[in-house]
């Protein structure tokens, strides 16, 4: 008898545990469905681009055109090329085609397609090619750099559609998948969930960033992010490696930014957006404590752009931005999102901490002016720092008693990250040579030696100091 009830409660438990299993595997999603119905509006694309390039080898001694001897001599024991204009050698430079891969998908039945900017850019030819491995040449309609947004069309009609969602709904823990084609494999699809919403990432402030656990690799880029209606949620489009491939972290522009996006594209090939006309930086403990804050949150403003909107409403450098348009700020990152989602001429409402005490402010958006300096990305590659400078206004060279030097007004990365500048610092000397103005400065950095250390003055919340500042390579 014992050891039947024995063997009976073996038998129990093992059920129990079958049964847990099989309950554990239901509740996980099937993809099959949703994967057979939006496939096909998933696109691959490819680019090709012509470049001017020269054939003949750079590499090893170089061949005199009259010495046949030397030259075939060359040519036998090290490989070495014809010289051009020598039977077998190049005659001239040639083009040469280069091609990039990406994805996209369909948005509209007459041939509207959305992928990232940096897919399509710089191409001559852009080929994009259906499940059904029909292949079209699109035109692009426009691009937005500051979202990675790029809109194309293709002569076409009755064309398969994915269904928009709406990316606010989204939560941290929510599955969602990707159709893609990575390293050319077209229509891969990966799964994941949602790991984090609102990500705001190294200059990208426009976007709130849905960052998930989905693998995601080069090709994937312009991509769809799907939730489990099957409904796009989001655009595959960057990801955070330290090996060029993934590794557990990739981020998604929201679908509800990329729609945004897309209707001004349609409607007049560019995207506008409102300015408010401030430099913005970060609330650390620190900072909060010394201005009476009870907690660090909020955007401190470091700098009124002259003749903003921010100006003209009366804010002040040091004033702490709290909330906009009802909307609190946690980060300073959020803030430059919230502006660009509106358009100039929209009233707005801000609430501030100003010496001690909280203030409502209300002024009216503006269009962004066209810019004087170049954009962050081309600006720090000019001046190899990793960062975006600008000429001193009036109030700053009065206030830290100046006439030359120029302001950090972004800090990209490189250099600049790696040697503790910040937004905010005045650079007045580098090299032992005094900055009259970003002119100047450019100039000078032009001439800094790589992997050596030059002596930099910077003036930093009006206090003045030398600092070593070294370029890598």
């Amino acid at each position: 008898m014992n050891r039947l009830l024995k063997q009976t409660s073996i038998g129990v438990v093992m059920f129990m545990m079958m049964f847990s299993m099989f309950a554990k595997a239901a509740e996980l999603p099937d993809f099959t469905k949703l994967v057979e119905k939006a496939a096909p509006a998933v696109v691959n694309i490819s680019t090709e681009q012509t470049i001017s390039a020269n054939v003949a080898s750079q590499d090893g001694p170089q061949l005199d055109p009259n010495n046949q001897a030397l030259n075939e001599f060359f040519h036998r024991f090290f490989g070495q090329q014809p010289f051009p204009g020598q039977p077998g050698g190049p005659q001239a430079p040639r083009q040469e085609e280069r091609s990039s891969l990406g994805s996209g998908f369909i948005i509209s039945p007459d041939g509207y397609i959305l992928t990232n900017d940096h897919v399509v850019k710089g191409a001559d030819v852009i080929h994009v090619t259906l499940s059904d491995r029909r292949e079209y040449k699109a035109k692009l309609i426009g691009v937005d750099a500051r979202t990675d947004l790029a809109l194309l069309k293709i002569k076409a009609k009755d064309l398969p559609t994915v269904k928009m969602g709406n990316s606010d709904t989204l939560k941290a823990g929510q599955w969602v998948l990707a159709i893609g084609s990575p390293f050319g494999f077209d229509h891969s699809v990966t799964a994941g969930i949602v790991s984090a919403t609102g990500r705001n990432l190294p200059d990208d402030n426009y976007v709130p960033f849905i960052q998930t656990d989905v693998a995601i690799n080069p090709g994937n880029s312009g991509g769809p992010l799907f939730n489990l209606d099957g409904q796009v949620v989001g655009i595959n489009s960057q990801i955070y490696t330290r090996s060029g491939g993934f590794m557990g972290m990739s981020f998604a522009i929201p679908s509800n930014v990329a729609m945004s996006v897309v209707k001004q594209l349609k409607e007049h090939g560019k995207v506008s957006r409102a300015w408010l006309g401030v430099l913005i930086q970060d609330v650390n403990s620190d900072l909060a404590q010394s201005f009476g804050l009870q907690r660090p949150h909020g955007a401190l403003i470091s700098r009124v752009m002259p003749k903003s909107p921010a100006e003209k409403a009366g804010l002040k450098s040091g004033d702490i931005i709290l909330s906009f348009n009802g909307k609190e700020i946690n980060h300073s990152s959020a803030l430059p999102y919230m502006v660009g989602q509106l358009k100039a001429g929209e009233k707005v409402t801000m609430d501030i901490f100003r010496d001690g005490k909280n203030k409502t402010i209300s002024l009216t958006l503006e269009t962004r002016p066209a810019s004087k300096h170049k954009t962050a990305q081309s600006m720090a590659e000019q001046n190899r720092l990793g960062m975006v400078v600008g000429n001193l206004t009036a109030d700053l060279e009065k206030k830290l008693d100046t006439k030359h030097g120029v302001v950090v007004e972004q800090v990209i990365g490189g250099a600049a990250s790696r040697n503790g500048l910040e937004q905010g610092d005045v650079i007045t000397m580098l090299g032992g040579k005094q900055i009259k103005d970003a002119q100047s400065f450019s100039d000078i950095v032009k001439n800094i030696p790589d992997n050596r250390s030059v002596p930099m003055r910077v003036i930093r919340q009006g206090y003045p100091m030398f600092i070593p500042f070294k370029i890598g390579k």
